[in-house]
């Protein structure tokens, strides 16, 4: 009897623990990056992060992708993957940004040398 009357109490929480259990899952492998991308942005500097970890990360989320179209697994790890994805291309797109932006600025410093 005491079961049925805590339903109403129950079910939205199981529903609730749910929902954040999935976006959790989905954001939970961002996170990482931001305080990196923040980091990145304001020094002006690439040098400690790795684009082969983004190639790494790219590929292994666009398997599993790939995968989910043969057999179907739970759509927030297919969301996690996106986002993961979404997340991988703006690192390398900042990343070659301020590499790009280093070089150019070492090769004006060599000309105005000699």
């Amino acid at each position: 009897m005491e079961a049925e009357g805590l339903d109403w109490l129950l079910v939205p929480l199981h529903r609730l623990v749910s929902w954040g259990a999935a976006g959790a899952m989905v954001f939970g492998g961002v996170v990482p990056y931001i305080p990196q991308y923040r980091d990145i942005r304001r020094t002006q500097n690439a040098e400690g992060f790795s684009t082969y970890v983004c190639l790494v990360l790219l590929v292994a989320n666009i398997l599993r992708i790939l995968f989910w179209f043969g057999r179907h697994f739970e759509s927030p790890l297919l969301w996690q993957s996106i986002v993961m994805i979404l997340t991988m291309l703006l690192m390398l797109k900042l990343c070659t940004e301020v590499r790009v932006a280093n070089e150019l600025n070492v090769k004006r410093r060599f000309f105005a040398g000699w």
